[in-house]
Order: C-alpha cells, then structure tokens, then sequence
C-alpha cells in the first residue's frame, strides 16, 4: 500500500475529502517522525510501536573498491509489531475460517481438489479479508517514555 492508497482508504472510511485526509496522514507521520527524533517511543496498542536503535560505529567496506571506511554511530528508527499483529500473521486466514488447507508438497490431493481450491478461492472471507481491531487495553508495553496514539 503506497502513502497515496492510505490516504484515499482515509478519505473513504471517514467520509472525508482526499485533501483533509491527506493532512490527518501527514500529521500522524509528522508526529511519529518529531517523537522519534525527540528519542520518545511511539506506542500503538494492537499495532506496534516505534523506537530509535543506536548503531555503533563500524570498519564497513567500499563496495565499489573493497576499500575499508569507517562507518560512524547513528540513530535508526525501528519497528516492533505489537501482539496482536503479530497473532493476526501467524493464523493462516482459509484455516481459520475451516478451509481446507494446502496440500503438502510432494503428495497429490485425490480428486476434486481443483473444485475445493476455487471454492476457497471465491469465498468472501478471503477476498474481503480485512484487520480487525482489537480490543483496547489487552496486553501491552508500558507508555512511560513515550507516545502513545
């Protein structure tokens, strides 16, 4: 989903138009961006949440001329994915809904195997699959020290 998408998927859900949206957008992402700067942590419960890592400094190398460089410390913005993102993937979606699961690799499925995986193919689960939002207030790291939206 590229930042164009989000904003018009913002601008349909809230029933807004898409330059008001665009700006909410912009807003989280500034916000995010000024925190991580600041060295704050910027928590989403049910999502995840930003950090900054420091990075030591390094002997890297040119790839170019195989020349060694010293490469200094920074600061990089990282992302933790939060419990609920994390259970949404590991649960395959065509199971969970009591699909028949794929066959393993190497053996063949007996006949009519093809009609199965149209149906599961067709079916709406699988084509409106969407997150859902969890409930508020399950689990967790703690805010201290940050932000949390």
């Amino acid at each position: 989903m590229t930042k164009a998408e989000l904003v018009e998927e913002v601008a349909r859900a809230a029933e807004l138009n898409k330059r008001d949206a665009e700006v909410i957008v912009e807003t989280v992402f500034d916000s995010i961006i000024g925190a991580l700067h600041k060295g704050e942590k910027v928590e989403l419960r049910g999502f995840g949440s930003f950090r900054t890592r420091e990075r030591g400094p390094r002997r890297g190398r040119n790839p170019k001329t195989g020349e060694p460089v010293d490469v200094p410390a920074k600061r990089v913005p990282y992302f933790k994915p939060g419990k609920e993102l994390k259970e949404y993937f590991t649960e395959t979606p065509a199971v969970a809904e009591g699909a028949v699961a794929p066959a393993s690799a190497g053996t063949q499925p007996s006949g009519g195997a093809s009609e199965a995986a149209s149906e599961a193919a067709s079916s709406p689960a699988v084509e409106g699959a969407s997150i859902h939002s969890p409930s508020e207030g399950s689990g967790g790291e703690s805010s201290s020290g940050g932000s949390t939206l």
